[in-house]
């Protein structure tokens, strides 16, 4: 983890890995009706480590576990309630199994995956706080003594759940990375939470949700376009290092619709508006698969630009 901080430091860009959920349903997975990809560990855990290993394969320094719908109020409802531990260990496993398999001896982290999302139906507001820190805190707990090398928060869409999902994660002793989904607002110009139903404003919620912890911020599972006004938000109220992966499509539950998804080229032209702006970890959310990552690792530039004054 130390070379990948180093990394960091030095202004580098490190590639990402893309989608899992949308990847394994591409490939034929059905997608549970509850916890959407997370019952994929138990019925396809061979078809999870081969979409590891084609993300190494075309050039992602870090692969996510596929642990997005894997805490426990998301896999109870699914019946899986029982088997959370030993799902999310079993992930963080898959992963470090393609890693081995398919890295050919470079550097390769994995992080283990921690998200907002709920059960059909349900609402963040829905979720007890008490209910969600111990969940949070019990899935980062698994994760981190299966072995992943840092957590990554993806999907936080409200200052509550975030807070609680960084002072869980921070308490295994890992690096904390978050992630925040975002949209337009009514007005079509400021920006603000993905959460549907209930604007609230980014720019002051990102700065009080971080203030929780973490060590790296960034804009994920939001639409390309709004990639670039929620990282402008982000690049002036975060010193550290910042990431960036978009989804492309629409979600119907249980399944991804594959509509007007961007082209590797066109997802590389956006990236590396991205990389000029700060951004330094660049990978891909839903929809987002190898052939994009393969292009972004072999084109995007090799350090982000200097900061001047």
């Amino acid at each position: 983890m130390q070379e990948l901080v180093e990394r960091l430091g030095r202004g580098e860009v490190v590639i990402l890995d893309g989608a899992m959920g949308t990847e394994l349903q591409r490939r034929g997975v059905p997608m549970d009706r509850v916890a959407w990809s997370g019952a994929a560990i138990a019925t396809h855990p061979q078809i999870i480590r081969a979409i590891h290993e084609d993300y190494i394969r075309a050039g992602a320094d870090i692969v996510i576990t596929n642990t997005f719908g894997a805490s426990r109020h998301v896999l109870e409802p699914a019946g899986l309630g029982e088997r959370v531990g030993e799902l999310n260990r079993s992930a963080v496993a898959l992963a470090r199994e393609a890693c081995e398999a398919a890295g050919d001896g470079r550097p390769l982290y994995v992080a283990g995956s921690i998200s907002s999302f709920l059960p059909e139906n349900a609402k963040l507001a829905e979720l007890p706080a008490e209910v969600a820190r111990a969940n949070y805190r019990e899935q980062a707990e698994n994760l981190a003594e299966a072995g992943a090398d840092f957590i990554i928060l993806e999907m936080m869409m409200d200052v509550e759940n975030t807070t609680y999902a960084i002072q869980a994660a921070a308490a295994t002793g890992l690096p904390v990375w978050v992630g925040f989904s975002c949209r337009p607002a009514a007005d079509g110009e400021s920006i603000v939470f993905w959460q549907r139903g209930r604007d609230t404003g980014f720019a002051p919620a990102f700065e009080k949700a971080m203030a929780a912890g973490g060590v790296l911020a960034g804009v994920m599972h939001s639409e390309v376009e709004t990639i670039v006004p929620a990282l402008s938000i982000v690049l002036a109220r975060w010193p550290g290092p910042v990431a960036a992966y978009a989804h492309s499509g629409h979600f119907i539950m249980p399944d991804w619709q594959f509509v007007d998804v961007i082209s590797p080229e066109g997802y590389l032209a956006a990236a590396e508006q991205w990389v000029a702006m700060g951004a330094q970890v660049i990978g891909g959310c839903c929809g987002i698969g190898p052939d994009h990552i393969r292009l972004l690792k072999s084109r995007l530039p090799k350090r982000i630009p200097q900061k001047t004054g």
